[in-house]
């Protein structure tokens, strides 16, 4: 069965608050900040998974932080029901990325193997950590598996057969 938010791509998230006006400031979750210049919409998504879709009237950064005010949010306590809110486009208007880059949603759910072809798990997201990137992997018996994504240990990712083959320096299983 196939779920609705598997055609939305999450860009932002509220955290709180901001002014008197119905402001709410969010946290990117896009490496492509300046696709919000031309945004008229978002769709919110809210814990529970229900969507409602948001107008926005104006839009500005703070930091490293996107402040949204969106269309009949005119106060704290009607800003404050967006709160928690994932912000999301959908799919088709997701930025093409070259073929050596991958959002973190296609990486979720691939099977991680060796270049030997021993099975390590399946990916359950990506950390970010200022560096490398890390690769988060629950093999068979539960355990998590930490994998940075450094070129010479993920040697192949091949998102259409949902696969990412690794050849990890000696240790890195054993931790």
């Amino acid at each position: 069965m196939s779920n609705e938010t598997d055609e939305l791509i999450v860009v932002a998230h509220i955290v709180k608050v901001r002014g008197l006006r119905g402001e709410v400031v969010a946290d990117l979750l896009t490496d492509f900040p300046d696709r919000f210049e031309n945004l008229k919409s978002l769709i919110g998504i809210s814990a529970e998974g229900s969507q409602r879709s948001l107008q926005i009237e104006e839009q500005w950064f703070h930091g490293r932080r996107l402040v949204l005010k969106f269309a009949g949010f005119d106060s704290i306590d009607e800003a404050k029901q967006l709160v928690d809110y994932d912000l999301a486009v959908s799919a088709d208007e997701r930025i093409e990325l070259p073929s050596d880059s991958f959002y973190e949603w296609e990486l979720v759910g691939c099977r991680v193997e060796t270049i030997e072809g021993k099975s390590i798990g399946k990916v359950t997201g990506v950390m970010r950590t200022g560096g490398v990137e890390i690769l988060t992997v629950v093999d068979e018996d539960e355990r998590d598996r930490m994998i940075p994504m450094a070129s010479d240990i993920v040697v192949e990712i091949d998102k259409n057969n949902k696969l990412i083959r690794i050849d990890p320096p000696e240790g890195l299983l054993e931790l």
